[in-house]
C-alpha cells in the first residue's frame, strides 16, 4: 500500500531568534506537522522549551503541532502543553511506569496520543497501547540532541512496527525522528514509516531553501 510521506520539521533546528518567522516559513514551505522538541535535562542532557513557548508560537501556524515530551515526569505537564496549543501529545515510554495512564491523560483533554521508543527498547510494550496511540514514534538516535547519526539498526523496528499497525487496522502514523537526511529518509519511508521528523535537513539554507528540502525528503 502506498503511503504518503509527511515531514514533521524540528523547530530545534530553527533560529530561535526568529521563532515565529521560522515557523511561518516552514510552513509556507509544506510543511505537514510542525515538530516541537521539549527537553527537560533530566530524561535527556538537554534543556529546550516549556508549554509558554509552544503557546507563544501557536499563533504562526494552523498546521498540526506535533510534541514530543522528553521529560520525567511528564503526567504534570500533559495539561500544560494541551492548553498551550498542542495538537498531537508524544510521551516516551520509558519516562513513565504509566504509560497506558499517561495516554489515557491526553486522550481526555481531547488531544492525539503518541507514544516514543528510544533505541534500545522493545516494540512489545506497543502491545498494550495499540488500541489507544494515534502515532507511535520511533527514535532512530539516541534522544536528547540534534545532528545525530541515523541508527541503521532501527530500520527493522520500524518494519516490525508497521506490521502491527496494518495487521490492527487502526489510522496510526509511524514517525521517524533522528538523523533524517535526504539519504534516510528514504530508508525510513521503504521500512514502513510516513512521517519524517528533520531538523538540520530542513532548516538548512535558510528560508529560500526550505520548501526545496522539504520537497527532497519526500524524495519528490
Amino acid at each position: 500500500m502506498q503511503r504518503e510521506t509527511r515531514i514533521a520539521p524540528s523547530i530545534l533546528s530553527a533560529d530561535f531568534a526568529r521563532l515565529g518567522e521560522e515557523i511561518a516559513a516552514i510552513d509556507a514551505a509544506g510543511a505537514d506537522y510542525i515538530h516541537v522538541d521539549v527537553m527537560d535535562g533530566h530524561f535527556v542532557p538537554a534543556i529546550t522549551i516549556g508549554p509558554a513557548v509552544v503557546k507563544a508560537i501557536r499563533p504562526f501556524s494552523k498546521k498540526t503541532f506535533d510534541v514530543h515530551l522528553m521529560i520525567s515526569p511528564v503526567d504534570n505537564y500533559i495539561r500544560e502543553f494541551a492548553d498551550a496549543g498542542s495538537d498531537i501529545i508524544t510521551i516516551h515510554a520509558e519516562a513513565t511506569p504509566h504509560c497506558h495512564r499517561t495516554i489515557q491523560l491526553i486522550k481526555s483533554l481531547d488531544k492525539k496520543a503518541g507514544i516514543s521508543l528510544n533505541p534500545g527498547t522493545s516494540i512489545e510494550l506497543l502491545d498494550n497501547v495499540m488500541d489507544m496511540v494515534d502515532l507511535i514514534l520511533v527514535m532512530s538516535v539516541n534522544p536528547g540532541f540534534g545532528g545525530q547519526k541515523f541508527i541503521v539498526s532501527q530500520l527493522e523496528k520500524i518494519r516490525r512496527i508497521r506490521q502491527r499497525i496494518d495487521n490492527s487496522g487502526r489510522d496510526i502514523d509511524l514517525q521517524v525522528d533522528g538523523g533524517i537526511n535526504m539519504e534516510t529518509a528514504g530508508w525510513a519511508v521503504e521500512a514502513g514509516a510516513d512521517v519524517l521528523v528533520a531538523g538540520t535537513a530542513t532548516f538548512t539554507g535558510g528560508p529560500s531553501q526550505y520548501e526545496i528540502n522539504i520537497q527532497k525528503l519526500r524524495g519528490e
